[in-house]
């Protein structure tokens, strides 16, 4: 079969998703339909906002559903009728049976982790936040549990000290659009082998999970070590973002996001919470070592170095961090 003949339907939500779609596009593969979330309000207006995957789906005029329940009758009968081949999901949602099932080939789906490494809805977030040295993407086909599916192909990439979890996603996001065409190549060409899951490890308690991220997630601990907050920090920056309370000599809190740390020492800065700073730095002590924030928001404003938001702050008036 020539790619032109292979029916693709693809489901996708971020930016993340975009690129492998612009990939299969531009590479002359057949993507009959895609499939995205619905339109939401965002921002201080509460204007709709189309996803990434439904921009750039209106821009080439591929067709595009956006259904509410995926065990909607309406939209399966819709989705049946593109009569696809292969579905192909990335950063989406979890499909019921009657829809991964329903391809005569089959449904894959991309992940950003050397699965079965980190399953779940966040793993390049705890892959950093763990401090791997190592991560990357992989393709499996799609079975009833969430990322448990037999591996196809794995692609590694090194995660570098300097490296947060924005830097890591834009890599995963490159590789990963080259996996996912080497994966439909293998399908089309039918040399396509899998591994399952179960024989890369010997005991469930080796696995790391990746599970969704929320505000307290994010929360910054400063009884932690430094190396622990750090990697913390890196793995939310830019997005969600950690944060900690400035609290005041009256014992008000204020909460701050912290986007940049750096690891001053190893040893025991003070109790923990206490800082020091001058004209351009903060230096917090920690359960271990001592953190200086570089990069830091305070509510209403915007995103400053420790400089520049020393310019316009009275430290003094701060009893710790916490």
């Amino acid at each position: 079969m020539e790619k032109k003949d292979l029916r693709i339907v693809y489901m996708g939500t971020p930016d993340f998703a975009v690129e492998p779609l612009k990939r299969l596009v531009e590479g002359g593969y057949n993507v009959v339909g895609c499939i995205t979330m619905p339109d939401k309000p965002a921002g201080r207006g509460h204007k709709i906002q189309f996803s990434p995957v439904k921009e750039y789906a209106i821009e080439k005029n591929i067709p595009l559903l956006q259904p509410e329940k995926l065990k909607d009758e309406g939209f399966q009968s819709d989705l049946k009728a593109w009569n696809a081949d292969l579905q192909i999901v990335v950063a989406f949602r979890m499909l019921p049976e009657s829809v991964w099932n329903m391809p005569r080939l089959g449904t894959f789906n991309l992940h950003a982790s050397l699965l079965p490494q980190y399953r779940g809805a966040a793993p390049i977030n705890w892959a950093v936040i763990n401090g791997e040295k190592e991560t990357g993407v992989t393709t499996f086909f799609l079975t009833h549990d969430i990322d448990t599916g037999n591996i196809i192909l794995q692609e590694k990439i090194k995660i570098e000290e300097t490296d947060n979890v924005g830097t890591v996603h834009d890599k995963l996001m490159t590789i990963g659009a080259d996996l996912v065409t080497k994966t439909v190549d293998k399908i089309l060409d039918g040399t396509i082998t899998t591994t399952q899951q179960s024989v890369l490890y010997e005991d469930p308690s080796e696995l790391k999970p990746a599970p969704k991220i929320f505000k307290e997630t994010c929360k910054i601990d400063f009884n932690e070590k430094a190396q622990r907050i750090h990697n913390l920090v890196r793995g939310l920056s830019p997005y969600p973002a950690a944060w900690c309370e400035l609290l005041d000599r009256e014992g008000n809190a204020t909460a701050i996001k912290v986007f940049e740390t750096e690891i001053l020492n190893s040893g025991n800065g003070g109790e923990p919470g206490t800082f020091t700073y001058d004209k351009k730095n903060i230096d917090v002590a920690t359960g271990e070592g001592t953190i200086r924030i570089k990069t830091l928001q305070y509510p209403g404003k915007k995103r400053l170095s420790s400089e520049e938001f020393l310019r316009g702050f009275r430290m003094d008036e701060i009893a710790k961090f916490n």
